[in-house]
């Protein structure tokens, strides 16, 4: 089930509580000011700081850990 545009609207980063940015590709949410991407697997949101990957706004999420 995707989340509604409401939904989405509140988020926030869970590292910085700062805004978050739609990624279309790769899937998920990318936060600016601590550079950090949030991946959606299976449509699910994984907002787990320890999981988040680097994230430069110019290039796609890199794996690996923060």
């Amino acid at each position: 089930m995707p989340l509604s545009p409401e939904i989405i609207d509140i988020l926030a980063c869970p590292k910085c509580k700062g805004k978050l940015e739609q990624v279309s590709a790769p899937e998920g949410f990318a936060c600016a000011a601590c550079n950090l991407f949030y991946k959606v697997e299976d449509g699910i949101p994984n907002f787990l700081i320890e999981e988040a990957a680097p994230w430069q706004k110019d290039k796609q999420a890199t794996p690996g850990h923060v």
